[in-house]
């Protein structure tokens, strides 16, 4: 079978800070119609919300995306090549005539449509932001706004109160300048890693909860979520360990961290992200050689994974958070120094996160990760992590 070139999945944000909708983008800037069949086809598609639009570029030959074409929202360019130009007013053509959802990519060198024109218009948040006052409040009567290119907390909260209603999240891989967590110090959270890190004895984590009430509340929340699902809720400590096993809670432990115990049932972006790369890179982890043992390679990964978001979270450097963790030495190696397989599949996560396609693909290419491979992980990953809900 012929290698598939990567495709990349990115949540969008809603205006509540839910996953409310994906975009996909293309390694190769036109696949084959065959290639979207046999991608677009995986059952693991069905796991997702059936509401939540998905973004495309618009081709031609796209107009049958497997169990996507009812969910799909095909978006225009703003400049198309010329050859495409006539293919492109063909495929615009038959969509609007379906009755299909379509959409415009803005740039700031092009008139901006009228509203209704298009049932989402995409703009970058620096154009959106260079616009004249209720530019985008008008656009918002009779088109849906995706604000894109969004790198900063600010320009986060810009798009929100500009008639943006989804937006891309750049913005979480930078540090927010206000801390969500005031009560919460970096020491007792790093004290916190370090127990986990060390596998302690269950009496020593108990010690940190009851010190912090609104850890143990944090983590109840989390191991209820729906992505765990327990047949009857868990209400205590004791409780989690008894149920989960200390494996699994281990897993639950090192994502409490990323959690706001001040924001009551608000979903927790950062979270949900780095939920994401701590399964992706578990599902992934078998596909890289030479490889840990398999009994320690799942964990090492989604630990790895997990914790390559911890330096955006305290705002510190990743070498000085981890000289104060003892996490094996393929962990530190793959988290300061990018070295190993699962430190070269880090690299490839963050160039994919930067947007830098070509070099993703590459990276994936270099590890013997096919496309296909790959868009089924970003598949699963996704769909569990979309499932960690805080619960009352």
């Amino acid at each position: 079978m012929p290698s598939t070139a990567p495709v990349f999945i990115y949540p969008l944000l809603g205006t509540d800070d839910s996953w409310s909708g994906f975009a996909v983008e293309f390694a190769a800037s036109k696949p084959s119609p065959e290639t979207i069949g046999q991608l677009f086809s995986s059952p693991l598609l069905d796991a997702f919300d059936q509401r939540l639009a998905w973004f495309l570029p618009a081709f031609e030959g796209c107009q049958e995306i497997g169990s996507l074409t009812e969910r799909s929202v095909l978006v225009f360019g703003a400049h198309p090549d010329a050859r495409d130009l006539e293919a492109l007013k063909e495929l615009e053509a038959s969509l609007r005539i379906a009755r299909r959802k379509v959409g415009l990519t803005a740039s700031p060198d092009t008139k901006l449509p009228g509203a209704g024109g298009w049932d989402y218009l995409l703009i970058g948040s620096s154009h959106a932001r260079s616009l004249p006052p209720y530019t985008l409040i008008g656009l918002a009567t009779r088109t849906t706004l995706v604000a894109t290119d969004v790198h900063t907390h600010n320009d986060r909260e810009w798009v929100l109160n500009n008639a943006c209603v989804l937006s891309t999240c750049e913005f979480l891989l930078t540090r927010s300048a206000q801390s969500s967590k005031a009560d919460i110090t970096r020491l007792k959270l790093l004290k916190l890693l370090t127990l986990i890190a060390d596998d302690a004895d269950t009496g020593l984590l108990d010690t940190v909860f009851r010190e912090e009430p609104k850890l143990s509340y944090s983590l109840l929340r989390l191991v209820n979520s729906a992505a765990l699902s327990p047949g009857s809720p868990i209400t205590s400590f004791n409780q989690a360990i008894t149920l989960l096993g200390r494996r699994q809670l281990q897993r639950w432990l090192q994502l409490l961290v990323y959690s706001d115990p001040n924001n009551g049932q608000h979903p927790n972006p950062l979270l949900q992200k780095a939920a994401a790369r701590g399964r992706l890179f578990e599902i992934l982890a078998r596909r890289l050689s030479p490889t840990l043992p398999a009994e320690h390679l799942a964990d090492t990964a989604f630990m790895i994974g997990t914790f390559s978001l911890l330096d955006v979270l305290l705002g510190m450097s990743m070498p000085e958070i981890l000289r104060q963790l003892p996490l094996p030495e393929v962990a530190q190696k793959a988290l300061v120094e990018h070295e190993g397989g699962l430190g070269e599949l880090l690299d490839v996560i963050t160039a994919a996160d930067k947007h830098e396609l070509k070099a993703a693909a590459s990276g994936l290419e270099k590890l013997g990760i096919d496309g296909q491979e790959f868009f089924e992980a970003q598949l699963e990953a996704f769909s569990w992590a979309s499932k960690i809900h805080p619960v009352s």
